[in-house]
This record gives structure tokens, sequence and C-alpha cells, in this order.
């Protein structure tokens, strides 16, 4: 056994209702730069909806993440070192700037600068690539609200393999449309193919919470990372000439803030914790043979924090004690292992995901009501999940690898809940069958209840800080409310890169690590009083 810690999420899809706010402050944070205009760390997709970029989930054409060659060993689906090496100067396995967006702004000036006459001036669009005028043909929120509709829900990959293996075809009849909202941010993977992609080693998972960064001075902007990417979330600066992706926040990290997309989330959709896993594990599970057993794969290769076991391995490993404690306390840890609600996004790419899903059900429970029946009601729910207008065969090609079990037994765990938990809001004795059906006992329900619905800020987010001592040391150049990459040697800035320096190196006074605690205090503190300056701290 080989113990390390990882920083994962969660997010409970019932819950987005996409506003998008998560993708604007991740944005103003994180790529609000020259060379950056098309790049969304943060996205939300809506489903079933092509994605951004345009089909990225067709592997057969983009060749992102690994495969199993002929003696059942892991390979990347791009091809190996000399297949690298022999295409290093042209790799056309690369999004185009078409299957993204071309980025623009608008001719502001034509309106204030336009002389006076009979005519209305207008604001062109203009492209902030070429700064020449353009037609707006697509966006990376062009399809929002429209899933379901034929014109764009044909053309989602997960739809054509959900076609082919079930026995009715999806329609898109406007009576029978159906849609959910998916965020999307970098999977932080176990086994990450864009590291594995990298030819300069730019691309690095840390050992110490498992994030995933590119280290902008070794980056030579092959892009080979972009391809190797299944998620197509590692974007090209084309300024810089660097390949840059989701930080996961980290300065925010290491302060046991939430990353800048969970803070300002409207539905508090998101959990954030820490998870305890078998480094030794990780391969041989993302070489399972059949991809419908990637999910129970995956799901063996965590450890249980409760576990005196496991937790003397970590120590000796060298985990510190508050992330062993936060792995206990970890909603991540509860609501992927011990409650088994939440599953991975696209199991079958074998990058071993860290950012998992709750998959919907809130329309089964309109559609009920729409009926005339109770959509609350356990019997009507169990029953009404395998017609979910969201088929269950959809949800499973995208979070199970085309397994519908898992998907089932987790959509049957919430309407569980539900069932339970309205038992006891209207004052009625909860039917003890209703857990049982499902495997929970009714003290697990309500604390499943209680995480998922009312969990306040610091059980949503169970995030080890970094040691006070060492604050000093943490200093960053990146202002706290920002956790922006301009700061003097961030991920982010290599330098002038071959397109210009338009994005270069900015001087910012440093601050320290300290203030990122203190600002995590006024975002959990009641009142002014507990919001103390750690340095007066005794």
């Amino acid at each position: 056994m080989r113990p390390m810690a990882q920083i994962a999420m969660v997010m409970n899809l019932d819950k987005c209702i996409g506003c998008h706010t998560c993708s604007v402050t991740c944005k103003q944070a994180w790529t609000n730069r020259r060379g950056m205009e098309y790049v969304w760390f943060n996205n939300v997709e809506t489903r079933p909806g092509q994605g951004y970029p345009r089909r990225y989930e067709d592997q057969s054409r983009w060749r992102g993440g690994w495969e199993l060659n002929r003696r059942g060993a892991l390979r990347l689906k791009a091809g190996g070192r000399l297949k690298k090496l022999a295409g290093i100067f042209s790799n056309p396995r690369l999004p185009e700037i078409k299957d993204y967006y071309e980025p623009w702004t608008y001719d502001y000036k034509n309106l204030t600068d336009a002389p006076l006459g009979d005519d209305f001036p207008v604001a062109r669009p203009v492209s902030s690539i070429t700064d020449k005028p353009m037609k707006i043909e697509w966006s990376s929120n062009w399809d929002d609200n429209l899933g379901g509709a034929p014109a764009h829900g044909e053309l989602d990959p997960m739809v054509e393999r959900t076609r082919q293996h079930a026995c009715d075809q999806v329609r898109f009849a406007y009576e029978q449309t159906f849609m959910f909202y998916l965020p999307r941010i970098c999977e932080h993977c176990l086994n990450p193919s864009c590291v594995a992609s990298c030819p300069s080693g730019a691309m690095y998972k840390r050992t110490e919470d498992g994030i995933v960064l590119v280290d902008q001075d070794r980056c030579r902007g092959w892009r080979m990372c972009v391809t190797g990417c299944p998620y197509k979330k590692v974007y090209f600066n084309h300024r810089t000439g660097k390949a840059e992706k989701c930080t996961l926040c980290y300065p925010r990290i290491e302060a046991g803030l939430p990353t800048v997309c969970s803070e300002t989330c409207v539905g508090r959709l998101r959990y954030l914790g820490v998870v305890l896993y078998d480094a030794d594990r990780v391969a041989a599970a993302a070489a399972t043979p059949d991809e419908r057993d990637l999910y129970e794969a995956q799901l063996s290769v965590f450890l249980d924090p409760d576990d005196p076991a496991v937790r003397r391995a970590c120590e000796k490993a060298g985990i510190a004690h508050d992330w062993i404690e936060a792995a206990r306390r970890s909603p991540v840890h509860a609501l992927i292992s011990r409650y088994r609600v939440a599953l991975p996004l696209h199991p079958e790419y074998r990058t071993m995901p860290m950012v998992w899903y709750i998959p919907p059900l809130s329309p089964v429970v309109d559609a009920l009501t729409g009926t005339g029946h109770d959509g609350e009601d356990a019997a009507n729910l169990f029953g009404a999940i395998d017609t979910l207008r969201i088929p269950l065969q959809y949800l499973a090609e995208v979070f199970t690898a085309g397994d519908v079990g898992p998907v089932r037994a987790a959509l049957d765990r919430l309407a569980a809940m539900r069932s339970h938990m309205r038992a006891i809001n209207l004052g009625e004795e909860p039917d003890a069958a209703v857990g049982a059906a499902v495997g929970m006992k009714p003290d697990e329900i309500e604390a499943m209840y209680r995480l998922l619905a009312i969990a306040k800020y610091e059980e949503r987010y169970v995030i080890p800080t970094a040691a006070v001592g060492d604050a000093r040391r943490l200093e960053e150049s990146a202002l706290p409310d920002e956790c922006s990459l301009d700061f003097d040697g961030g991920p982010g800035m290599g330098g002038d890169g071959p397109f210009g320096g338009d994005s270069g190196r900015r001087r910012l006074p440093l601050v320290s690590v300290e203030n990122f605690h203190l600002l995590r205090r006024r975002q959990s503190a009641d009142d002014e009083a507990q919001v103390a300056d750690p340095k007066e701290a005794p």
C-alpha cells in the first residue's frame, strides 16, 4: 500500500440552474488576459449538446485518454513516444479555433466617436484575435438551454452511443425533450493522460494534494497535452506560446479556501474535500479490461480514512495528521464511497477522474407531479425512475461507461432520501422499508440529506490549511480575492512567448498566505467579532 492524498470535488447536478456564475468568476480570476480570450477553465454545458469544444467527447476523432493494447497494458490513444516524435512539429489531433469559438469584442468606439447624422451608429463585432470585423457563429455557450432540440441534440456523441445501445432511439420531439446542466473543470485525474503526453515534462501532478499543473518555464508549446486530455481542459495561450489549465485555485486551497467556482456557486452544488487512495492500485484499476467495471475499479482504489491500518500507513507515508482528519470529515469521500451517489465523468477514458457528479433526479419529480401523482412518494418515485425523461442509458454513457446499474442505484438512494425526509417534514413516521430497499439506515439517510440540502460552509468545504508557521515560505504574489495567474513567476507566466508579450509579467505587491486565512475566516464567520488577524493569535 502506498497511500496518497488528493483534493477532489463533487457536484450535485440537481442543484445546478445554469446561471454560469462559476464560469464568469473563474474567467475573471484566471483567464482575463490577452491570449486567453477563448479559454474557459470552468464552463457549464447543456446536455444533450455538443459541449465545449464541440464534440470533445468523440475520442475516435481527438484520440484523448488511454486505451489497452493487445497485452492489456495501458497506452495513450494518441500514440507513444515514437509517434509523438514523428509528428512533434505537426499535431493534427487538435481542436481548431472554430471548435472552440473565435472570441470577439465590439467596436464600442464607433458608438462614441461616430459623427452626428440621421443614421444610428452600431458597435460591430470585432475578432479579439485578428482585430477584424467578424460574424458571430458559435461560442462556448451557444446551445445553452437547447438540450434535446433537434438542431443540437443529435450532434451529441453520447446520444450517438446511447442510440447504438438502446432499443428505442432517443427522440427529440418537443414534448419529449430533456436537458440538464453539466459544469466542467479539469478533472485533476489520478492517471492523467495530459501529463503522460507532455514531451517536455512541463505537466505534473503535485504529490501533496494531487493538483495537476503546468510548469510555464518548461513548457515548449508542443500542445500534445491538449490532444492527450480527453476532456479538452488544457488550452494553448496563443500570445505566450504556453499551455495553461485549471489550477484548482491552489493558492486558495493551500489556505483552506474553496475554489473560486465553488465559492461563488449560486446553487451551492459543489463540495471539496480530501480523498485518500492507494497509488499502487491506480495503474491496475485503469487497466481494467471491461469499461463498465472502471467505476467499481476506481472505488477500490480509494482508502477508508476510518480504518486504523489505513491511518497508520498514511502517517508512515508522511501524510500530515490534519489531512487524515480532513479525509475522515470529507464530504467528497462520504458522497463517493459511503453513500455512493456520486459518479465519475467518463471513466472509460481511463484517466481516473477526481471531479465526480451526483446525477439529476429532479425531472422525474416534476413529471410525476404534472401527471397528478405525488412526486415525492417512494412508490411512485422508484417506479418512475425507469421512465425518467433523462434516459438512464444516456446518464450511464456520461458517468459509468454505459453501465446503467450504478446510475439507477444512485437515483434510488436520492429518491429514498426525498421520501424519508418528506415523511419527517410532514410529521409522519418514516417507512423503514424505503431505506432498507436501497441499503441505507434512517440515520444514514438523514446524514446524507443534511450534506446535500442544508450543509453549512465548512461542511461542504473540508480543506486542510497550510501551516501558519509556513506562511512566510508560502508567499504568493496574487491578490487573495483574485487568485490571478498574473503574478511574477506564477503558473501562467513564462515570460514573453513567440507571439508577443501582451500577457507578460506584471509585478504586484506580495500577499502572504496569512491573508488567505483571514479571508477564510471572514467568509465563514457569523459576525465580525469572530474575524481576527492570525498575527494577533496567541
